[in-house]
């Protein structure tokens, strides 16, 4: 078979790489229910601990960690294997389960959902490194359908379960619930793993690139956070924090060109089409977040649904995600051609944001419902496209520090679309609703604070109070996706700027025209940054035919003797 064949660089045959995939699935189940659980759960959340003002951190906590994890995560799979690392990624997760489902206050929760991304940020990059590292670009998206199959379960079943937990039992129990399913994903990934290399462990791992990265990403979110709110944009804590972050990234920069290990190497930033895709994923993760997080405010506050409603009124959202996305797996696999797919998405991703920013009190269910399909299936056609283009622009030695960087950039348009969206919202929310103050204060003392404001307790207050606080809402969220749709727009830009190169991996007997030259030497170490165009010289490097080595698994630069077959990437 053609994915035996495909696969023999690693040793797995097709039924060895289904085995893996079984655990991979259940891992990746574990982080999708993860965030459709929590969602529905939030306005119970914010008003059981208090503190509207920290909405976006709750969830800006999560990624933030998760995005600053993530390229360090990936790094020490290429250092350590892929194995140990990923089962240390979903032991860290639910260790941060438990202590959100404990915190007593918004602080708390808050610190724990930071330990709950260092975990999840593991875990991402580590599924989708491992199928990268088994197979090839152009064959990749026929086990991708086995991988969306948990797609459904995630994105249908995680807002109503969430919904339901939150209606029925307690909002603690939407992370409890990740105990069970992480335990099976524990013991299937440590049996399933096994044949996957161990990497070398020798490398030095880097630390101070490391330290860098926290603080200049930390300082950055902390500047969308606080900036016009929180703090004046021209107060003295903001223009330090953004002489933190301009210092913090020169410094980076510079650490990761003389280190031996980066762990965010920058010879991957060569190739055109690499970061174009890094630009692909940031516009998805930024507009993804800002409507899975916000929605439910909406839906609940204004149209009047309960969490386990708001679960199932976000389902046209999750069902065109996952229809366009299994779609868009079948014809990349079956054509090769995948240009069209950020072109479109990034284009439905616009308008369904800009739809969402014309909504009203009266604004029915079933009219958001076609805007969720909208913007919905524009992420089904970005989301395994821009990694795909991503891992094809990349060499395998690089396949997790590159995954990483993919990763992170998606993470660091939902941190900051999160933090930037939220800071909109809430702004415009309490503004819109200080502005109606006497009318509001003259319905008596049943009017609940803004900041802790729950759906029970907006059904309790006289007719006149409720409307006050709905428009607001209102107000909050379509200046959200005002904002939304602008960012989404640039997307277009960057789409249309990507280019086709051939997925390697195609056809059996079919040789691509850079294959017939020696491979290329790689770069020397010292530097973090190849010269010429990646995507050019990664098909030189891996796809010499007639080579049969054992793959060399070092995190040495210059040691990739990995023959064709197992040129595999996302």
């Amino acid at each position: 078979m053609q994915e035996t064949e495909e696969a023999a660089g690693l040793g797995f045959s097709h039924r060895q790489i289904m085995v893996t995939m079984s655990g991979l699935m259940i891992a990746m189940l574990l982080a999708q229910l993860d965030n459709m659980i929590v969602a529905p759960a939030l306005p119970t959340i914010v008003g059981d601990l208090g503190g509207l003002e920290h909405l976006a951190w709750v969830t800006t906590g999560y990624i933030l960690a998760s995005t600053v994890a993530t390229p360090i995560w990936g790094k020490l799979g290429d250092l350590y294997g892929r194995r140990i690392t990923f089962v240390a990624s979903v032991a860290l997760f639910l260790v941060g389960s438990v202590l959100c489902g404990m915190s007593q206050n918004m602080a708390e929760l808050v610190a724990f959902r930071a330990v709950q991304g260092l975990g999840a940020g593991g875990l991402i990059v580590g599924v989708l490194a491992i199928v990268g590292e088994m197979i090839p670009p152009r064959d990749r998206s026929r086990y991708q359908g086995v991988m969306m199959a948990v797609m459904p379960v995630a994105m249908i079943g995680g807002p109503l379960i969430g919904g339901f937990i939150t209606d029925h039992v307690s909002w603690r129990w939407a992370f409890y619930v990740n105990l069970p399913l992480g335990a099976i994903a524990l013991v299937v990934a440590w049996i399933t793993l096994a044949k996957l290399p161990r990497g070398t462990g020798h490398a030095r791992i880097d630390w101070l690139g490391s330290g860098l990265l926290t603080v200049w990403i930390t300082s950055l979110v902390l500047i969308t956070t606080w900036g016009g709110t929180e703090y004046d944009w021209a107060s003295p804590q903001i223009l330090g924090l953004i002489a933190l972050t301009i210092a913090g990234l020169a410094a980076f920069i510079v650490v990761q060109r003389r280190v031996a290990e980066p762990i965010m190497p920058l010879r991957v930033f060569t190739s055109r089409n690499f970061v174009l895709a890094g630009g692909i994923a940031f516009v998805s993760g930024f507009a993804l977040f800002g409507a899975i997080g916000y929605l439910p405010q909406y839906q609940q506050f204004v149209q009047g649904a309960s969490a386990t409603s708001s679960g199932l009124l976000l389902m046209p959202l999750m069902i065109a995600v996952m229809a366009v996305s299994i779609v868009v797996g079948q014809v990349i696999g079956r054509t090769g051609h995948y240009r069209i797919f950020p072109i479109a998405g990034t284009i439905l991703v616009t308008v369904g944001m800009f739809l969402f920013s014309t909504v009203d009190t009266e604004t029915s269910q079933l009219t958001t419902a076609l805007y969720m399909v909208i913007l919905g299936a524009g992420m089904g056609g970005l989301m395994q496209t821009s990694t795909l283009i991503a891992q094809n622009s990349i060499a395998l030695r690089d396949i997790g520090a590159g995954t990483g960087v993919s990763t992170f950039l998606r993470n660091m348009g939902s941190s900051l679309g999160v933090s930037v969206l939220g800071a909109i919202y809430a702004h415009q929310l309490t503004s819109a609703f200080a502005g109606s103050a006497g009318g509001a204060s003259g319905s008596g003392d049943s009017a609940a604070p803004v900041s802790s404001m729950t759906p029970e307790a907006l059904r309790a207050l006289p007719e006149a109070a409720r409307h006050l606080f709905q428009q607001a809402v209102t107000d909050g969220i379509t200046s959200l996706f005002l904002w939304g749709s602008l960012v989404s727009a640039l997307g277009i830009v960057v789409a249309l700027l990507i280019r086709h190169v051939p997925l390697r991996g195609g056809r059996p007997g079919s040789t691509p025209a850079a294959a017939v030259q020696p491979p290329a030497p790689a770069p020397a170490p010292s530097s973090g940054s190849g010269s010429g165009s990646a995507d050019e010289t990664v098909s030189v490097q891996e796809e010499t035919p007639g080579r049969n080595a054992a793959p060399v698994r070092s995190g040495t630069p210059g040691q990739d003797t990995t023959p064709a077959s197992a040129a595999a990437t996302r």
